[in-house]
């Protein structure tokens, strides 16, 4: 079974809501994040969280629109999309954060699962 697994993505217009759940299945105080790809680019950095919580990024084009959040009890984090644009389109990622490197680099996180898809369309 994969560690991390995603649920709660969907097809949306422009100007819609989803909310992204990610369960793991054991107790971790890695910063945990979520990534989005599209077919034939790079996966793009879109939010993360340390273990308490205290210390949040998100990609500047999210910024105001999302929101990350972790509930250590259920060993989970969301990621609440608010006013959700066609660019925000594409398969979602929940990872951890393994590598001390930039937030930004795909190298730096693993336990990359399946993935939950978004499409926002009109």
């Amino acid at each position: 079974q994969a560690p991390l697994r995603e649920s709660g993505g969907g097809s949306v217009q422009p100007g819609a809501s989803l909310r992204l759940s990610c369960d793991a299945i054991d107790q971790t105080t890695y910063t945990k994040g979520w990534f989005r790809q599209v077919p034939g680019k790079e996966r793009v950095f879109v939010a993360s969280i340390n273990w308490n919580g205290r210390d949040i990024s998100y990609a500047d084009s999210v910024k105001g629109r999302f929101t990350i959040s972790r509930d250590n009890a259920k060993k989970a984090i969301y990621l609440q999309m608010n006013n959700l644009k066609p660019e925000d389109t594409g398969v979602y990622y929940c990872v951890y954060k393994t590598r001390v490197g930039p937030l930004q680099a795909s190298s730096e996180w693993g336990y990359w699962g399946q993935g939950t898809q978004v499409t926002v369309s009109s």
